[in-house]
């Protein structure tokens, strides 16, 4: 597939609204300004404006750790609000779940997001219910699931891919392999090192894709989309990146690996070449592109500071449905 300038361009945009979020997100968390725990996902832009670009708010999909940008993405896309995203992440009451779902727990079903689980993994069972009912209800729609290489080696993962292919359904694994679960490389947790090897097995269709390239990242999610609203059953997608940062402080890679993945195979940089080489593109309109993203971002992250902190009575509020806990 090859997309036109204008496609091209969009996508970019989305590439760059998801760094300059995570950069962004990633400055106030070091402040002290953002609570919790924070896991970035810069390196892995592309397969976020794929997915972004595919999913209808109709669909749904679970989100895993690192990805602010999909969730951002979508809520921007489908509500225009993005910034309610940001507001949630700095547990502010004007976020999507009034600041109480934080990092690892934003969701907002009206643009298609059910929500990240502490628990890695847990999601892949739940996502078989919403598949289900939507199969039960004749829905063409797309239930998709991001996970990371990691997370392959829980069981829920076989599980999973179990019963969406023994039932046929309408789900989308999105795996996100960063090379790293944690500080483990892949190939030591791993029999292969390629996790579509390991998807095989249950009678899928299973595709590999470089997550960097977002021409071939967005026609690969095309591709499984069609798929799946085609009533054909679920579909895996191996998406081979790098996430730039370690899970803690400090660099515990070999610096030639570093090397290779931030200056040979940066998503923004190779989609900068490829819109530029088209010749069609000004590069004074590329660049304004990356700062008007990040001066969009600026106006998030501004709003999150300026809105107020959720009031103590919520901390007790949608705890149990159709009835309410009385705080102490």
């Amino acid at each position: 597939m090859v997309l036109d300038l204008e496609q091209l361009l969009d996508l970019y945009r989305d590439m760059w609204l998801v760094r300059a979020f995570e950069f962004g997100l990633e400055r106030e968390f070091k402040k002290g300004t953002v609570p919790g725990m924070l896991h970035i996902g810069v390196g892995q832009e592309a397969t976020q404006a794929a997915l972004a670009a595919h999913l209808e708010p109709t669909d749904c999909f679970f989100p895993d750790h690192r990805c602010h940008g999909l969730n951002a993405l979508a809520q921007e896309k489908h509500a225009g609000s993005g910034q309610r995203i940001m507001a949630e992440l700095f547990g502010r009451a004007t976020g999507v779940c009034g600041g109480k779902g934080g990092s690892l727990h934003s969701a907002d079903p009206a643009v298609g997001n059910f929500g990240d689980n502490a628990v890695e993994g847990s999601f892949m069972a739940t996502v078989l219910g919403v598949a289900l009912a939507w199969k039960m209800r004749r829905q063409a729609r797309v239930a998709c699931c991001v996970i990371g290489d990691g997370t392959v080696g829980r069981g829920e993962f076989h599980e999973s891919l179990n019963l969406a292919a023994t039932w046929q359904l309408p789900v989308l694994y999105a795996c996100v392999n960063n090379g790293y679960a944690i500080s483990t490389a892949v190939g030591a947790s791993h029999a292969s090192a390629n996790i579509v090897d390991l998807a095989r097995g249950y009678g899928l269709p299973c595709v590999q894709v470089d997550g960097n390239e977002i021409e071939l990242a967005y026609a690969a999610v095309a591709q499984a989309v069609g798929h799946i609203r085609a009533g054909r059953g679920p579909y895996f997608l191996e998406f081979k990146t790098w996430r730039w940062q370690g899970i803690f402080s400090g660099e515990f890679r070999p610096p030639e690996e570093v090397k290779y993945w931030k200056e040979e195979h940066d998503p923004l940089k190779l989609a900068r070449q490829k819109i530029l080489a088209t010749g069609r593109a000004a590069e004074a309109a590329v660049d304004q592109i990356e700062a008007d993203t990040k001066a969009q971002i600026e106006r998030w992250i501004q709003f999150a500071l300026a809105s107020p902190m959720p009031g103590a009575e919520k901390a007790t509020a949608n705890v149990y449905v159709g009835w309410e806990v009385a705080s102490r």
